[in-house]
């Protein structure tokens, strides 16, 4: 027979957004809501952007990120983007009252990214970093941050050379003066040529990631495959393979949403010659850091 009262104790009853449970180990968030979140495809219409984000050619909406934090988070923990660009992770995390580390190699985008957290007056630690990501665990140790394990990873890393192709899109972005790569930096990760050099570069990076994530800790990547050269070059699934296959550092995947962009504008890509997708859609790979206990040498 089911202790009624029991139930009772550890639920909260928040009228429409559900009832939370206060055994709940993950987030803040009611069963109505975990629920509404597991869906494994959601369509989302960010604002426009203002100004200044308008500079970054493949910037992500805080209010998606915000809805992944939210998840995967509860007030005061630490979330951390490795490939920060303008900041808008970092921005989701404070408008939630989570700390926020992000890591930035463009001192353009940098700067924007620290004048958008300036304007935003948050309350809890938000800390930007200029550097590589591809030394991450070496600059977050300067910044007397060598203490600190991230509870949640979310990022989106360069999609290879996507943006070096001349396409119709970057053609619109160039007409208007804006930038259409990430930067000209030669350690800039999306400047690298050869595919599968990107993806091992990539990997090491998670490997560092992997150390500064707290046990069981999840990473979120939003990312996509590359149109290259008349044949489709994986990415998606090349990365989430790579992660996997890591030794000791091995990300588990767990699962993916689809990000549906259906408020994109359709294109004439191969029209009256050949089949090129209007690829209107993201993936967000999900992975957890999952620690094998059982190895772990017994104390005498």
């Amino acid at each position: 027979m089911r202790n009624n009262n029991k139930n009772k104790n550890t639920l909260i009853d928040y009228g429409e957004r559900g009832k939370y449970n206060l055994n709940n180990k993950l987030n803040d968030l009611t069963g109505k809501e975990w629920i509404k979140f597991s869906k494994s495809w959601f369509i989302h219409r960010p604002p426009r952007r203002k100004n200044n984000e308008l500079l970054h050619p493949a910037k992500f909406p805080e209010t998606l990120v915000e809805e992944f934090i939210s998840f995967f988070t509860k007030e005061g923990d630490w979330v951390l983007d490795p490939f920060m660009g303008t900041g808008s992770a970092l921005i989701a995390a404070g408008n939630l009252k989570r700390n926020g580390v992000g890591v930035e190699l463009s001192k353009e985008y940098f700067n924007i990214s620290k004048e958008r957290f300036e304007k935003a007056n948050l309350d809890n630690k938000i800390i930007p970093i200029l550097g590589t990501s591809e030394n991450i665990k070496e600059i977050i140790s300067e910044k007397e941050l060598s203490e600190v394990r991230f509870d949640y990873v979310i990022t989106s890393p360069p999609y290879w050379n996507q943006l070096e192709r001349n396409s119709l899109r970057q053609k619109v972005r160039s007409d208007k003066g804006l930038s259409t790569k990430y930067s000209q930096l030669e350690n800039d990760l999306g400047n690298e040529k050869e595919y599968d050099k990107f993806i091992e570069r990539q990997a090491k990076i998670f490997d560092q990631v992997f150390d500064l994530t707290k046990p069981n800790g999840y990473l979120t990547i939003i990312i996509n495959n590359v149109y290259y050269k008349g044949k489709l070059f994986p990415l998606v699934f090349d990365t989430a393979i790579s992660l996997t296959k890591r030794g000791d550092k091995s990300w588990i995947l767990k699962d993916e949403k689809i990000w549906l962009q259906d408020d994109k504008p359709l294109v004439a890509l191969g029209i009256n010659s050949a089949w090129v997708s209007n690829r209107h859609h993201q993936y967000c790979l999900i992975f957890r850091k999952e620690i094998d206990l059982s190895k772990k040498p017994k104390i005498k």
